[in-house]
């Protein structure tokens, strides 16, 4: 017996309020980019700037411990991981400690790396500092610049390649889909006040393809009936399609979603801030492939053929050159 979620034949009327859909997600991003513009974002060392230790020792890294350790320092936002290679030797436990720049200086004093060597010595009697090294603002907000130009072009290359596949109405659909999950996943952010390093640009970039993955599915379908289907307004075939392709996308979803859930759950405190944006991804991409993308393809209309356009007032279509 296999297990249902979703029913194989549906029949939802997914465009019966298009407004609403819509007004919900501006009312949503105009509060995440207040919120960008009132609280800004928790930059992570990477983007504001800190101190990298790398430690050696003979005693296991045990993260947790680690952080305890450190913790009564109060330096402000620590990351610490541990480095595996299978070039080390049996005795030999190398983590990278991150600590973020304390207020108005450019990196951690010698005073406070010192301070750090003896709370871990507590821990591993043997720790050495093996390298360290620091990042300045300026190297920082570079990095702010690239991953805001990378995500930038990553939605400019989807707005090339949708067009090209499809039509121009279909790649503003998909384009304003995506600035829509990356606008709300960087309002949250904001909002809660998480940690934003190069991780969470990571998470932004495969949500970019998580959301366009679910809409070009349901895009891909839409042109397959809107040839099929020649006597259907552009609303009918969009609400068929959608629900076609309804038991796969939710399925999609609700997978990806447990797996991210798990690790989130088990995962640590060092992808947890990744993981969460993904589960926010997911959720948002799915629903603005189906309410944001979908409903302006409905409102821009589409053709049939080079010479008459689809009435998206509810007239029938014209005929099309299969």
């Amino acid at each position: 017996m296999r297990l249902k979620l979703v029913p194989e034949q549906t029949k939802f009327d997914f465009f019966s309020r298009p407004v609403l859909w819509l007004g919900i997600s501006a009312v949503l991003i105009a509060l995440a980019l207040a919120s960008f513009g009132l609280r800004g974002l928790n930059y992570g060392i990477d983007f504001r700037g800190g101190t990298t230790i790398r430690t050696e020792t003979s005693v296991q890294v045990d993260v947790g411990q680690y952080r305890d350790a450190l913790a009564a320092l109060e330096l402000g936002d620590v990351v610490i991981s541990e480095v595996f290679d299978p070039n080390f030797r049996d005795d030999q436990n190398v983590a990278m400690i991150r600590i973020g720049a304390q207020d108005g200086e450019e990196a951690v004093s010698t005073e406070v790396i010192e301070q750090a060597r003896l709370a871990l010595a507590e821990v591993a009697p043997d720790i050495k500092f093996v390298s360290v090294e620091s990042v300045g603002p300026k190297v920082s907000g570079e990095l702010i610049r690239t991953a805001a130009i990378a995500v930038m072009l990553a939605i400019g290359a989807v707005l090339i390649y949708v067009w090209l596949r499809f039509e121009w109405q279909f790649a503003v659909g998909a384009v304003a889909a995506l600035v829509h999950d990356v606008v709300l996943t960087i309002g949250i952010f904001s909002e809660l006040q998480i940690r934003f390093d190069l991780a969470i640009i990571a998470a932004l970039l495969t949500i970019v393809g998580y959301s366009l993955n679910d809409t070009v599915v349901v895009f891909d379908r839409v042109r397959e009936n809107l040839i099929k289907f020649k006597s259907l307004t552009l609303k009918d075939v969009l609400n068929l399609s959608i629900n076609e392709t309804l038991s796969r996308t939710f399925m999609t979803s609700v997978t990806t979603l447990l797996a991210l859930i798990a690790l989130f759950v088990l995962g640590g405190d060092v992808i947890r801030g990744f993981v969460f944006a993904m589960i926010w991804g997911v959720i948002v991409g799915t629903y603005s492939s189906i309410f944001v993308a979908s409903t302006i393809l409905m409102r821009l209309g589409v053709k049939r053929d080079w010479s008459k356009p689809v009435d998206t007032t509810g007239n029938q279509f014209g005929d099309i050159d299969a």
